[in-house]
């Protein structure tokens, strides 16, 4: 069953008056109903519910594009990791302390060309999202991510993320383990990796733990994805002591991706199906491996000894001042 974010309410009340039709329909044999033809009324509801989500998603606040980025039925890391690649062989632990699954990875084929993928997923139900931890990596986590991106290195293979996670877990036992020295490792190994590394933000990229699996040579973005150093309703609690405010936070973060993109942080948008993601999943995959592999074959057109300094000097750039 589909699930409707709140400033759909319109668009969800045409679609169910849509599905009440249908039902009649199917009993009546596509007979009209008091002098209703049903198939004609269904086509003019379909019609203005698609002209009012088109009206809805051209004008989206920076908090919609939050809520749709969360949305629990957009595509996750294992839909695109399934759907895009083949012979994917997982890959577990860190060698240290154990396995994390809310930071997942192994090898496969994108397209036939051998690669390494890595992702942090959220789970698609109660189950999953508790074993995946809702995204939220711990320190274990981040050195499985660095484990499988050197071993990416050793092999020559690029290395393509998916990130989608609120942060990384914020829990004792991760700070006990070491969390912000792993995620400062993970960023520092993705600076030093001497493979191209291809990142996609696909729903929320929230903060150390987003970039830690996304300091790559190409940063894609899908159109209603965030990515920040704060969510908007903790910076509006640390900031004003109100929730309420988070609309502000949102609009002063520039978490869009458009915003990002004026601001050269990120390079790609790619453009999501009308609606988000979340309405037509495997259109919106399929945007996503297009531009993948666009953007894989412009690194590996790069001479090979430039491609590192290239990508040290791209974030270096990012704090000078202008």
């Amino acid at each position: 069953m589909r699930q409707f974010l709140d400033f759909e309410k319109s668009v969800a009340e045409l679609e169910t008056k849509i599905g009440e039709l249908r039902q009649v329909g199917r009993q009546d044999d596509g007979a009209g109903l008091d002098g209703l033809n049903i198939d004609d009324e269904m086509a003019r509801l379909s019609e203005k519910a698609d002209k009012q989500l088109r009206s809805l998603y051209s004008k989206l606040t920076p908090l919609q594009k939050v809520q749709v980025a969360r949305h629990a039925q957009r595509p996750h890391a294992l839909d695109y990791i399934e759907s895009l690649m083949t012979d994917y062989t997982p890959l577990a632990g860190d060698r240290v302390f154990g396995d994390d699954q809310a930071l997942i990875g192994g090898l496969a084929r994108f397209r036939g060309q051998p690669v390494m993928v890595i992702g942090t997923e959220r789970g698609s139900d109660t189950e999953s999202r508790l074993r995946h931890n809702f995204g939220m990596a711990r320190p274990e986590g981040y050195r499985k991510a660095q484990r499988l991106m050197r071993m990416a290195e050793r092999f020559g293979l690029p290395i393509l993320t998916f990130v989608d996670t609120a942060g990384a877990w914020p829990g004792i036992d991760a700070e006990a383990r070491g969390q912000a020295e792993a995620i400062a490792r993970a960023i520092d190994t993705c600076l030093q990796v001497k493979v191209p590394l291809i990142a996609t933000v696909i729903g929320e990229g929230g903060s150390g733990g987003a970039i830690a699996i996304a300091a790559g040579d190409r940063v894609l973005m899908l159109e209603h994805a965030i990515y920040s150093v704060i969510s908007p309703e903790a910076a509006a609690s640390i900031l004003w002591r109100d929730p309420k405010m988070s609309p502000a936070s949102a609009e002063a973060l520039k978490l869009t991706a458009q915003d990002l993109k004026k601001l050269g942080l990120i390079d790609r948008i790619i453009d999501e199906p009308v609606g988000g993601a979340q309405r037509m999943p495997a259109e919106a995959i399929n945007r996503v491996g297009e531009a993948i592999a666009a953007e894989l074959a412009s690194v590996q057109a790069l001479p090979k000894d430039s491609l590192l300094l290239r990508r040290r000097e791209r974030y270096l750039e990012m704090t000078r001042a202008s």
